[in-house]
């Protein structure tokens, strides 16, 4: 196995507290167009996409490129893991032409794996455990409406799915305060909860959960890999609508995020996402912003200081 000299970006536990900070301020550079270094030129970044995508594929393409790199975008068709080559083997091929890998997929222990054996620095797209590079640009966007998240409450209404699990790691990193309204039997990941401590916990009354915000997020009541479920879930969400009612429950400045694709009149109200509360276009771009800046710490030599 190749010795490691590289970081990887698998969940959000792998920043400390201040390494986050320096990387959000890099962000907020980025985006602001005061950074104009370019320290992927001359490298590329492997793209596995075994999830289809569109704001994963284009704000990782795209950065790759402002940054002065390459990306390579790679399906199901693309690369041997689809022919049931071992992961361990493609980390191997990859290390040798690329200087990063970014996979979106499935199982988590496949992008576990994938780092164990690359010799570059791999970076988690999302899986179905976890989604930190969507976390990054969410909590960048409080950061850009509301100020520093820590002291702030955060409402998560719905599925304890990926993203929910990525927001328990970053409460308890962060050290801000997250209430989660589940139904039951659609918890999130007990072993994740239990390392927030008491920065998080879990409800089942969406009010509850909203009293008080000052950012309510919701996801689609079915992943992706879940559409077969949607009947069944719908039925078990019922009242977990994110709405004009539900807002009003949280502060008066209060913003809504969804990482999208999202679904009108399931998860959120047409009201709520389109309204003056939703900061979700502002959060689909600080994707691009956040994850250049994982990119230049990982790939490029900026250094978390």
């Amino acid at each position: 196995m190749t010795e490691r000299l590289h970081r990887d970006f698998l969940a959000i536990t792998d920043f400390s507290r201040t390494e986050l900070a320096y990387l959000f301020a890099l962000a907020e550079r980025m985006r602001a167009g005061h950074y104009r270094e370019k320290p992927l030129a001359g490298k590329a970044l492997a793209m596995i996409f075994m999830k289809a995508s569109t704001r994963t594929r284009v704000s990782f393409e795209v950065g790759t490129w402002q940054l002065g790199g390459h990306a390579l975008f790679l399906s199901p068709r693309d690369v041997q893991l689809g022919r049931g080559e071992p992961i361990a083997d493609t980390a191997r091929v990859l290390s040798r032409y690329v200087d990063g890998i970014m996979i979106r997929t499935f199982a988590h222990a496949e992008v576990e794996e994938l780092a164990k054996f690359a010799g570059v620095p791999v970076i988690n797209g999302l899986t179905d455990l976890s989604h930190p590079c969507q976390i990054l640009a969410d909590i960048l966007t409080v950061r850009q409406h509301l100020g520093e998240i820590t002291g702030k409450k955060v409402a998560w209404i719905g599925d304890g799915n990926n993203m929910a699990n990525s927001w328990i790691e970053a409460a308890g990193v962060l050290g801000f305060e997250l209430v989660l309204a589940c139904p039951e039997g659609y918890d999130p990941d007990a072993g994740i909860l239990a390392g927030a401590g008491e920065h998080a916990r879990v409800v089942r009354d969406p009010a509850e959960a909203a009293k008080g915000a000052h950012v309510v997020n919701t996801d689609v009541w079915a992943s992706m890999g879940q559409e077969e479920e949607q009947a069944l879930r719908e039925k078990a969400f019922a009242g977990y609508e994110v709405n004009a009612a539900l807002m009003k429950q949280a502060d008066k400045k209060a913003i809504f995020l969804h990482c999208l694709p999202a679904h009108r009149g399931e998860e959120v109200s047409a009201e709520v996402i389109d309204g003056p509360q939703s900061r979700v276009w502002d959060e689909a771009e600080n994707r691009l912003h956040a994850q250049k800046a994982v990119m230049a710490v990982l790939m490029g030599g900026e250094q978390l200081r």
